[in-house]
């Protein structure tokens, strides 16, 4: 039983840390640059299909579970890892396989999204 504990808490200290530190990088590019967050967003999405597609990322996933897939760079993760599953079987299917991986996400993104338009209003923001 307490090893069962100790191992659950390995794993969410994995999983912070390793999530920790891609927002932690995250940050200090906002803070030292002048790039515009949609430009940060698409770098980091990037960064996670350029460390797929060179075999790198994967094992981060294996070692820090939602650390890694929880951010950003977790979803270019998930549709390069689902456009080469897709590649194995032919080109149609490379396109179709990241649409087919990130579909739940992108799902629940939208209707979590127009929950929350119906339940809260808008607000300009102070300066």
């Amino acid at each position: 039983m307490t090893e069962e504990i100790l191992a659950i808490a390995f794993m969410y200290l994995k999983a912070f840390a390793v999530g920790g530190a891609i927002c932690a990088a995250a940050q200090i590019v906002i803070n030292t640059t002048s790039l515009t967050s949609g430009k940060i967003l698409v770098f980091f999405m990037l960064g996670g299909v350029v460390l797929t597609a060179l075999g790198l990322y994967g094992p981060l996933v294996e070692f820090a579970g939602a650390g890694a897939t929880v951010p950003i760079s977790g979803f270019g993760y998930l549709l390069a890892s689902g456009a080469m599953k897709g590649a194995e079987k032919g080109i149609f299917h490379a396109v179709t396989g990241s649409l087919s991986s990130a579909s739940a996400g992108v799902t629940a993104a939208v209707v979590f999204s127009f929950i929350m338009s119906l339940i809260f209003r808008s607000k300009t923001k102070r300066s």
